[in-house]
């Protein structure tokens, strides 16, 4: 084959690529063999989304709660607080109760001994029905107690005025000496009457009721007799001589109790005193006219 052949077909192949080349180089610029995208198959996971709670009410109706159950406390009044110088005769006479009863109530060992700020039930507690009352063992009786030895037996009612009482209350009373009152009723002074007299006249019962205390454990009141009666009465006889009754002893009204002395005061005089719910009244209100 020669050069003449061989330059032919060189030339017919360099035409044809060129052709080829012009046709690739059209169909590019027209888009019509677009380079392929390229693709990131790392899967990106969309974003959480947060959760929301659902928006409460504008006004919510209120759900009623159980109140708590809290246990009623006692009134006030069941309870004293010790001031400097009580005693539980004292106590006992102030607020119309007896004084043992007080130390059954609040389980006091020794009862000469009681301190300024202590809380004492001067009520008696609430006892469910069914319920054994507590035996309490006999305890000393704080003051010395002046005694004849022999109990008295009741006597007839020797006061020439009749006896009288409230008709709203069931106690009748009446004097419980023959001599005049030498100091009347004050209640920041003098919370009874002072009823003069000789050494050894008769103090009498002014009504039917029961001994609580016999002695000489209250400061300023000497030898002293209180008696309970119905309806939350007291009354005390105070400065005797001599005691004739003891404590826990029933008695009448007229009944002699004591004799009349001058024991921790400057005369001889029986002082009396009426108290309704350990509260004192004038006597003379509750006592027959003279």
């Amino acid at each position: 084959m020669n050069s003449l052949t061989l330059s032919f077909i060189f030339r017919g192949r360099l035409l044809i690529t060129s052709c080829v080349l012009a046709l690739l180089g059209g169909c590019i610029s027209s888009g019509r063999y677009a380079p392929a995208p390229i693709e990131d198959r790392q899967r990106v996971k969309p974003p959480a989304q947060a959760k929301t709670t659902p928006a409460a009410p504008v006004n919510p109706k209120p759900v009623p709660q159980p109140a708590p159950v809290v246990a009623e406390p006692p009134p006030k009044s069941a309870y004293y607080i010790v001031k400097p110088g009580d005693t539980l005769i004292k106590i006992g006479l102030e607020h119309g109760q007896n004084w043992r009863d007080i130390i059954r109530w609040n389980s006091i060992d020794n009862p000469n001994i009681i301190d300024a700020g202590q809380i004492l039930r001067i009520m008696p507690p609430m006892v469910e029905p069914g319920t054994e009352p507590v035996v309490v063992k006999p305890v000393t009786n704080p003051g010395q107690m002046v005694n004849t030895g022999t109990e008295a037996k009741p006597a007839a009612v020797n006061n020439p005025q009749s006896a009288v009482g409230n008709p709203d209350e069931a106690t009748v009373f009446s004097w419980p000496a023959t001599g005049n009152v030498s100091a009347a009723f004050d209640d920041l002074q003098n919370k009874g009457i002072d009823i003069s007299g000789k050494t050894g006249d008769a103090v009498y019962a002014a009504a039917d009721g029961r001994v609580v205390y016999a002695g000489a454990g209250l400061r300023g009141y000497g030898n002293l007799v209180i008696v309970k009666h119905a309806n939350n009465f007291l009354t005390a006889y105070a400065h005797n001589q001599s005691l004739l009754v003891r404590e826990d002893q029933s008695v009448k009204r007229g009944q002699k109790i004591a004799e009349m002395g001058n024991s921790d005061s400057e005369q001889v005089k029986l002082h009396f005193e009426i108290r309704k719910q350990g509260k004192p009244v004038d006597p003379v209100k509750l006592l027959p006219p003279r």
